[in-house]
C-alpha cells in the first residue's frame, strides 16, 4: 500500500515532463515538418541558454529527491533488520529502485549533452528511458504489496499506461522522424502523471467511492457491487483524462500552428502549379 504523497510526488514529475514534451513536439512539428525528429528531452529556449537543460535537471533532481524520500524518510532510516533489508518497507525499497532509474537516466543524458565523455544519439537515449519505464512496469506488475480489489484495479490501469510509455519510447528509437510517435510519448507520460494523481485522490483522499474505505493499509468495499461501482468510476475517470488530454493537445497544436508553423502548413497543403 502506498500513500497520498507517495503518488503525488512522482505524479507531479511525470505530469510536468509529459506536458512539456507534448508542447515541444507540437512547436517543433508546426515550425518545420521536414526536419522534425523525435527527442527524448527538449531544451528550454531563451534566457541566454541558462535554462536550456532545465528539463534534465528536473528529472534528475526530482527523481533523486523522490528516491531519498522513499529510501530514507519513509523507512525512518530502518533499512536493515538483523543484517537484511527490512521486510516491512520492501514497498519503499522497490519504489526507490524505480526512481533511481529515472535519476540515472537524467544523469546520463546530462553527461551526454554537456560533456564529451558519453556522446549518445537520440535513439540510444530513447532506449535508456525505455529501460527506466520497463523497470517501473515490472515493479508495478510484480509488486511485493498485494494489490487486490479496487486498489488492484487502479494499479492495473497504471501498469497499462506505463506499458504505453515503454512502447512509445522504443518506437521513438525505431522511427526517429515520426511526429505521432513523439506526441504519443508525451501523451502517455502525461496520462501516467495524471493517473498517479487520480489514484492518490481516490484511494488516499476525498474521492473514495461510496461503499469503500481505507482501513489500515487496505481499501475495503462493503460488497461486490460497491467494488464494481468503484471500478466503473475508474473507467470513467480514465476516459475523462484521455479526452481532456487529447482535446488540450489539439488546442495546443492549433495555437502553435497559428504562429510559427502557419505558413509551413499552408505551403504543405497548397496545390501544385501545373
Amino acid at each position: 500500500m502506498g500513500s497520498f504523497p507517495g503518488h503525488v510526488l512522482p505524479g507531479t514529475l511525470f505530469l510536468v515532463v509529459g506536458v512539456w514534451h507534448i508542447w515541444c513536439a507540437l512547436v517543433r512539428y508546426s515550425s518545420n515538418r521536414k526536419s522534425f525528429r523525435v527527442r527524448v528531452w527538449n531544451p528550454v529556449p531563451g534566457f541566454d541558454g541558462k535554462l536550456k537543460y532545465l528539463e534534465l535537471y528536473v528529472i534528475a533532481i526530482g527523481g533523486f529527491i523522490d528516491f531519498c524520500i522513499e529510501l530514507f524518510y519513509s523507512t525512518h532510516l530502518k533499512l536493515l533488520v538483523h543484517g537484511v533489508l527490512n521486510p516491512t518497507h520492501m514497498n519503499n525499497f522497490e519504489h526507490a529502485g524505480m526512481l533511481l532509474m529515472f535519476f540515472v537516466f537524467g544523469l546520463i543524458v546530462l553527461l551526454s549533452e554537456k560533456t564529451s565523455f558519453l556522446p549518445l544519439p537520440d535513439g540510444a537515449l530513447c532506449l535508456i528511458v525505455a529501460t527506466a519505464f520497463c523497470a517501473e512496469y515490472f515493479l508495478f506488475s510484480f509488486h511485493s504489496t498485494t494489490h487486490k480489489g479496487l486498489e488492484g484495479y487502479y494499479h492495473l490501469i497504471l501498469v497499462l499506461l506505463i506499458g504505453l510509455c515503454v512502447l512509445s519510447t522504443i518506437a521513438g528509437a525505431l522511427m526517429p522522424t515520426s511526429f505521432p510517435v513523439d506526441l504519443a510519448s508525451g501523451i502517455s507520460v502525461t496520462l501516467q502523471g495524471l493517473w498517479f494523481y487520480q489514484t492518490a485522490f481516490t484511494l488516499y483522499g476525498p474521492m473514495m467511492p461510496d461503499g469503500c474505505q481505507l482501513k489500515g493499509n487496505d481499501v475495503m468495499c462493503r460488497s461486490a457491487d460497491s467494488e464494481v461501482r468503484g471500478e466503473l468510476l475508474a473507467n470513467f475517470q480514465l476516459f475523462s483524462m484521455v479526452f481532456v488530454v487529447l482535446a488540450a493537445t489539439a488546442g495546443a497544436y492549433g495555437f502553435a500552428a497559428s504562429g510559427t508553423g502557419q505558413s509551413e502548413i499552408r505551403k504543405s497543403h497548397a496545390p501544385l502549379d501545373g
